[in-house]
């Protein structure tokens, strides 16, 4: 039975996840916490298994408190947020960054009609996340010294000039991507297509925070737009990501590919089929099996594949089953994917 402890300054809100996770057999609450100060004291005492943590919380807010306990206590945290608003979705991603393993909308009451979907994710989400290993965060980060002792790529480059980029990440991914992205140069010479699984309300949210923190612009991928060399474009909610012929972007309102929309596999499949071996596919931190089947067709196509490597993954599930199935050609620590990305576009 896992155990959680459940973070909000609002005693509605406390009772409203109690009751759901109470609901499903597993899952035992044992105890509250009304602020961030309280709750990394209630960490440290209670050793829960999962914290559901608000974020806009008076005193120590959710950032602050995810920060803190990872460094005192680390446990899994699954952010649960009341608002899309650009600022506190800017709050949950850097909480992603500090250690949290995911972002959730909280759910409003019973009656609504969202509850018993939003209420059914909150309860898978927080199930899977109680089961990852995290690790203890540092006060101070590395410095880039220490960050050179992680091995250099030593791969062959391919056999065609990369001309289009594609990256498929899950739990762990708005950090990891903004390390890579981060690290890429403002002239870097092909267009980026990502899609990250997330809970749809925060996906434009998440965009606008990435644009602001890499130097390559970031946007939300629109019907029949013309992709562009040092672009980013995210997978907007609801519809899978592709690209035909003429270099546009290729919305798709196909069912669900195990479970995902916008899923890995068909991003991965499209661009395999209009850029062959010009195209690059990399695969990040995650669980499950999303993008395996699509990077194969970048393999077979004869473009580049890479997967971040089981060290620097938050969850090493979709990176495990596509190294495993003998199709890709650089596993990489997180740190070495920017460098491998520009080898392979100049």
């Amino acid at each position: 039975m896992h155990t959680v402890l459940i973070v909000d300054d609002s005693a509605t809100s406390r009772e409203v996840l109690r009751a759901i996770l109470c609901e499903e057999a597993g899952f035992r609450v044992i105890g509250f916490a009304k602020d961030g100060h309280e709750a990394v004291e209630k960490a440290k005492e209670l050793h829960p298994d999962v914290i559901t943590m608000d974020i806009n919380m008076p005193g120590m807010n959710g950032l602050e408190a995810t920060r803190e306990i990872m460094i005192e206590a680390p446990t899994p945290i699954v952010i649960v947020s009341a608002s899309t608003r650009v600022r506190e979705i800017e709050a949950s991603m850097e909480a992603l960054g500090a250690g949290a393993l995911a972002i959730l909308l909280k759910p409003p009451g019973p009656h609504s009609p969202k509850y018993a979907a939003l209420a059914k994710e909150i309860v898978k989400t927080v199930k899977a996340m109680a089961g990852v290993l995290v690790i203890r965060r540092r006060r101070r980060m590395k410095t880039d010294a220490e960050s050179s002792l992680v091995r250099e790529a030593s791969d062959p480059p391919p056999q065609a000039k990369i001309q289009a980029v594609s990256i498929l990440s899950s739990t762990g991914g708005p950090p990891a991507l903004a390390k890579v992205l981060g690290e890429l140069p403002a002239d870097f010479p092909a267009p980026i297509l990502i899609v990250q699984h997330m809970v749809p309300s925060f996906v434009a949210g998440f965009a606008s925070w990435l644009d602001t923190v890499v130097p390559l612009p970031v946007r939300l991928a629109c019907q029949h737009e013309r992709i562009e060399h040092g672009c980013v474009y995210v997978a907007a909610a609801g519809s899978h990501l592709g690209v035909t012929r003429g270099s546009r972007i290729c919305l798709s309102d196909d069912p669900p590919i195990d479970g995902f929309q916008p899923a890995g596999t068909h991003l991965f499949a499209s661009v395999a089929e209009q850029f062959g071996k010009a195209c690059a596919g990399v695969i990040m931190t995650g669980m499950g099996h999303d993008g395996v089947d699509g990077l194969q067709q970048i393999h077979a196509a004869g473009g580049f594949t890479i997967a971040q490597d089981e060290a620097t993954s938050v969850v090493f599930g979709m990176a495990k089953v596509a190294i495993q199935r003998n199709i890709i050609h650089s596993v990489l620590p997180l740190d070495q994917i920017a460098k491998q990305l520009q080898r392979l576009v100049r």
